[in-house]
């Protein structure tokens, strides 16, 4: 097999097919981590949990290690740790069966309601190359963001390969059937029933998305806006900054939101209703918010203090979708999240 646009010159895969057949671990292991980044990615994507892509990534390099005799330079080196890495993350989900679908029904499914989906920083994106090259495919803002991920999560296993490998990383339809042992046939259908699905679960005005590899200044502008309304508990100016059919997702655990289930309000006035008692009043906290980028959206953390107290503690995660210079959506995660941002409990 082998991979068009791979963008490896012909002495770039010698001298990787020499490596590979030295059997030097350490110099194997310096070709294997060039692709790191990607393959988290892609194994972020197919189980939508950054602490299992984690695992997963290191499992395809000691797979890829054992295996090593196999790679015969007939496919380009990063085809070959993409197959180790599809398959173990087939096999993950073969031993997870709660994880092969969220819960059934048609609409868009909101990212917080799906347990294990978990936000992954930008910093450990790949960085974002030229818009020409290929590997720009793996970074696309429309592929990593959260609800893309949410909407791929309704696809059982095979199908979120199939419809990643070829609508998400360009790859042919030969080259696709070929790493999952089907014919182009079988591989072509499943894309075909992949792309129904995810139509159903994809926000309706996702094709008006455009297809960037980062945050727009308009972006980072009314994040800091968002940031600075967080920590005044200016409810006005937070009013200001959602549109009037904002939704609003708090998964359990995130916010204050002590509760086993996770909370949706939907439209303006009820979020602001359900932010009030925290920004006015005799429970009001006090807030310290900082900017962050997740699935190549705007972030804020929050920590947050009682009146009198001097530590202030994490508090959660509130994850944007906007349009234009207004929020459209925020999404509350746990604030477990925060080591991953290389951010501390308390401050």
């Amino acid at each position: 097999m082998t991979e068009e646009g791979d963008g490896a010159s012909v002495a770039e895969r010698d001298t990787v097919l020499a490596v590979v057949r030295d059997g030097d671990e350490s110099a194997f292991a310096q070709v294997v981590r060039r692709h790191e980044r990607e393959l988290r990615v892609h194994c972020y994507r197919m189980v939508a949990s950054f602490d299992d892509a984690e695992d997963l990534t290191q499992k395809t390099f000691l797979r890829a290690w054992t295996k090593r005799d196999t790679f015969q330079g007939r496919s380009t080196f990063r085809a070959w740790l993409y197959r180790i890495a599809t398959n173990a993350c087939l096999d993950f989900l073969d031993r997870h069966p709660t994880r092969r679908l969220a819960a059934p029904g048609p609409g868009p499914a909101s990212p917080v309601t799906i347990p294990w989906l978990s936000p992954f920083p930008d910093h450990l994106l790949p960085a974002a190359p030229e818009e020409e090259e290929p590997a720009a495919r793996a970074v696309a803002k429309e592929t990593i963001e959260l609800a893309f991920l949410a909407a791929i999560q309704h696809l059982p296993p095979r199908q979120r390969a199939v419809v990643i490998l070829r609508d998400v990383l360009g790859w042919p339809a030969s080259h696709t059937a070929e790493l999952l042992g089907d014919s182009v046939a079988s591989a072509n259908s499943a894309l075909q029933r992949a792309r129904g699905t995810l139509r159903e679960h994809l926000p309706t005005r996702r094709t008006e998305w455009a297809a960037t590899t980062e945050p727009s200044q308009a972006e980072r502008a009314l994040l800091r806006r968002y940031v600075a309304a967080s920590e005044q508990a200016d409810l006005a100016a937070l009013t200001s900054l959602l549109r009037s059919d904002a939704r609003f997702g708090q998964r359990p655990g995130a916010s204050g939101h002590t509760e086993g289930e996770t909370l949706r309000y939907d439209g303006r006035d009820a979020i602001i209703a359900a932010w009030t008692p925290a920004c006015d009043g005799p429970d009001a906290m006090e807030f310290r918010v900082f900017e962050t980028f997740v699935n190549r959206q705007p972030a804020a953390a929050v920590y947050v203090r009682a009146k009198g107290e001097s530590v202030y503690q994490a508090f959660g995660l509130d994850v944007l979708r906007t349009e234009g210079d207004q929020v459209t959506e925020v999404l509350a995660f746990t604030a477990d999240v925060f080591p991953m941002l290389g951010l501390p409990a308390t401050w």
